[in-house]
């Protein structure tokens, strides 16, 4: 058989260079009564005489030489291919595709891999804006950013940030002529403008924690957008409320075109994560995004 062939030939290669069964069995881990059986055969199914044998040395025949320079250059490229191909495996290279939020993408992603980036120049990153629950495999991705709390069973999950604080805000001129809202039960007598990052999906309920008690409030008006970033320029049109990341509204309180209401209500979602699916079958460069991106207290 041609597989029975080619384990042969390395075998004989390896006796033609170290001109002894001794040394060659030794280097090929088997005994020497094997490797001189398997030298028998493969003289046998080739009809010729490949070395010549004395009491202190293995030389080639003639044949064994034209063997030799035949087939051992083309053992040796397929080698430097092998290794070649074990280079691309331990190497981080190639795309990964990603889908998040604009917000993930903005605060986590881009400030952590495009310093990563330029250490790696084989790595290829496509980020996609997506506020929606994607499927990453059927849809194409490598892997997707989302809070804690909208992981599909069965992926592989990796924290990339601590809870997201959140803050109620909206704009003076809107305020001036709404009571302020003391306990979360007031909003409902507030124009209140909803996220709801999944077209198909539901709409982000706002949750609340002071002391033990904590709320999960669903609240009404007439703005809805799939971006927190949209929600806070509706916000500080003066079109009503809005629940969103305190770091993306706090130039806007420093500057005081928005305002914060219920102050004494901790306001936070959980944190986002990195998730993908089989671990085992993820690329080095994936591997690589993934602790570069792991959140550490």
């Amino acid at each position: 058989m041609a597989s029975d062939n080619l384990r042969d030939i390395k075998a004989f290669l390896v006796i033609a260079q170290e001109r002894s069964f001794t040394r060659a069995a030794a280097k090929l881990g088997v005994s020497q009564s094997a490797l001189s059986h398997t030298i028998r055969a493969l003289e046998t199914r080739l009809g010729l005489r490949l070395l010549t044998r004395t009491t202190r040395s293995v030389s080639p025949t003639e044949a064994g030489e034209r063997l030799i320079a035949r087939v051992a250059p083309r053992f040796e490229a397929i080698r430097e291919e092998l290794l070649a191909f074990e280079e691309v495996r331990d190497k981080p290279s190639g795309t990964v595709r990603i889908t998040a939020s604009e917000f993930a993408i903005n605060k986590v992603l881009w400030p952590k891999l495009a310093k990563l980036r330029p250490q790696y120049p084989e790595v290829k990153i496509e980020l996609a804006i997506d506020p929606g629950l994607v499927e990453v495999v059927t849809d194409g991705f490598d892997a997707g950013v989302r809070s804690g709390a909208h992981i599909a069973k069965g992926m592989t999950a990796v924290r990339i940030s601590p809870d997201i604080r959140m803050a109620v805000v909206g704009a003076p001129s809107y305020l001036k002529t709404r009571a302020l809202p003391k306990t979360p039960s007031d909003l409902t007598d507030h124009d209140c403008i909803n996220v709801r990052p999944c077209l198909r999906g539901e709409i982000t309920p706002w949750q609340f924690r002071k002391g033990e008690q904590g709320l999960q409030v669903r609240v009404e008006g007439s703005w809805t957008f799939n971006s927190v970033y949209q929600a806070i320029e509706a916000a500080r049109s003066g079109s009503g409320l809005a629940y969103v990341p305190q770091e993306l509204a706090r130039p806007y309180i420093s500057s005081g075109s928005l305002q914060v209401v219920l102050k004494d209500w901790r306001t936070s979602c959980p944190g986002l994560h990195i998730f993908y699916g089989d671990h085992r079958q993820s690329s080095p460069a994936l591997s690589l995004i993934v602790e570069a991106l792991r959140y550490r207290h």
